[in-house]
């Protein structure tokens, strides 16, 4: 399994005011609507987008060689329809169909091919979240990274990135909407502020399950957290630093290899 960083996601053109977008790239959504916006409020959404593939072993053929599935999922596996309306995957034109939209959760397609290529990943939002779409970029991975091993049926090529959606500013009645809901991670209120009552969600019984904690895919989730992606960052940290302390001693060594052969060449 491969941890993709969460560098390839881009949103897209940003007006003045801010716009959602994603935690690591330092932008922020809003809607447009100024009435009843609570300040100095940020709700954020972690999520995890990727792609799992499987390969077909002697069924596979020159053009179906593996079947996948890329998705939009809540890092935790909960419902993120509470905030996603819907997501439009851009597959390659050589698909039948290569825009499809995905109207509920999950959120994701299936399919199968010999190729890798990029996805894009709209995410549009309802209309008291955001009325601005964030696009998500995933490159399809169905190969491992150890490309010179032998190909197994019994383990996926699985490949996410994990990232946070914010909301700054959000409006009383979308922080009335989803407060206390799992998808999402809720803010601190400022002292004396209370929120109105929640409001009233579909039968439970009757709405059909959005989250992915019982996926056919869900073992091979990856798990993460922000305890994750610090330790991670600080492993990443630490061998930067241990080759640019090689790259030093390197060049130390070779500049005193270049004096030596330039005093030789003195006498």
């Amino acid at each position: 399994m491969t941890n993709s960083s969460s560098s390839k996601k881009q949103a897209q053109d940003q007006p003045e005011t801010s716009e959602p977008t994603l935690k690591s790239l330092k932008a922020k959504m809003t809607k447009s609507d100024e009435k009843k916006k609570l300040k100095d409020i940020e709700i954020s959404v972690p999520i995890v987008y990727g792609n799992v593939a499987f390969w077909l072993g002697k069924k596979a053929s020159e053009y179906q060689s593996h079947k996948w599935a890329v998705y939009v999922r809540g890092a935790t596996n909960e419902d993120i329809s509470v905030v996603v309306k819907k997501v439009v995957f851009q597959l390659h034109s050589s698909f039948n169909n290569p825009t499809r939209v995905i109207e509920e959760p999950p959120f994701e397609v299936s399919e199968s091919g010999w190729g890798e290529f990029e996805i894009a990943m709209t995410l549009h939002f309802h209309s008291d979240v955001c009325d601005k779409p964030l696009s998500l970029y995933h490159h399809l991975k169905l190969y491992p990274e150890d490309e010179s091993g032998p190909l197994t049926m019994k383990k996926p090529v699985v490949v996410e990135s994990y990232d946070e959606i914010v909301f700054p500013d959000p409006s009383e009645s979308f922080l009335a909407r989803v407060q206390n809901h799992p998808a999402l991670t809720f803010p601190r209120l400022p002292s004396g502020y209370n929120l109105p009552a929640p409001m009233q969600l579909e039968d439970t019984g009757k709405k059909k399950r959005g989250d992915t904690k019982d996926h056919s895919l869900g073992q091979w989730f990856m798990s993460f957290s922000e305890a994750d992606e610090l330790l991670q960052l600080a492993a990443a940290r630490q061998q930067v630093q241990a080759h640019i302390a090689k790259l030093r001693r390197q060049i130390s060594l070779l500049e005193g290899q270049n004096q030596t052969v330039k005093t030789g060449s003195d006498l």
